[in-house]
């Protein structure tokens, strides 16, 4: 019988979900300082460095286990398809761009809104997904159904409810995904 091995198949996902546990855990421990300070992007200086770390960090952040533990679910399940498709400097790419195109969009537009966690990442890797079975000059149907779904549920969610759910940071992941998973798989 043959001894089954753990593996560290997704180097990009696990060391984000790592970095986002450590995040969480200090925010815990400083009584969310640490999640203000690194871990959430909002308007700030712009001669000050924090600014622009932020705007990649705050990927990092999340406001409680619940918040953690959502985000974390999706990019475990849909992280490691991804990287194994596109490979790790891709994936990593993908989470970069997202964060700071999310980043910036929040700041722009909602200055006096404190933007924290990884759900436009999430977003962007639920689109993306939907883009795996892509072929040139064509669009996949599960595209057009996960589009309509996650991206009609949020535009519905923001005019209607006011939740504290920044569902901008999710409507640009699902952009930014939308964008890079049609532009890498027509390439292949």
């Amino acid at each position: 019988m043959k001894k089954l091995k753990i593996t560290f198949n997704s180097p990009v996902i696990l060391c984000f979900a790592l970095l986002s546990l450590i995040a969480l855990l200090l925010g815990i421990i400083t009584k969310g300082a640490s999640t203000t300070a690194l871990f959430s992007t909002y308007r700030s200086d712009l001669k000050s460095p924090l600014t622009y770390i932020r705007l990649f960090t705050y990927a990092l952040g999340h406001s409680g286990w619940e918040h953690f533990i959502g985000n974390m679910s999706y990019i475990l399940l849909l992280g490691p398809a991804l990287e194994e498709k596109f490979g790790s400097v891709k994936t990593l790419i993908v989470i970069l761009v997202t964060a700071l195109i999310t980043g910036i969009v929040n700041s722009l537009f909602f200055p006096s809104v404190s933007l924290c966690g990884a759900s436009g990442i999430v977003f962007a890797f639920i689109i993306m997904t939907s883009f795996t079975g892509f072929k040139d000059g064509e669009i996949p149907l599960t595209f057009i159904l996960v589009a309509v779904i996650f991206i009609g549920q949020q535009i519905i969610e923001g005019v209607f409810l006011n939740d504290n759910i920044s569902n901008t940071a999710h409507i640009v992941g699902g952009i930014v995904g939308a964008a890079i998973g049609y532009i890498w798989n027509r390439k292949q």
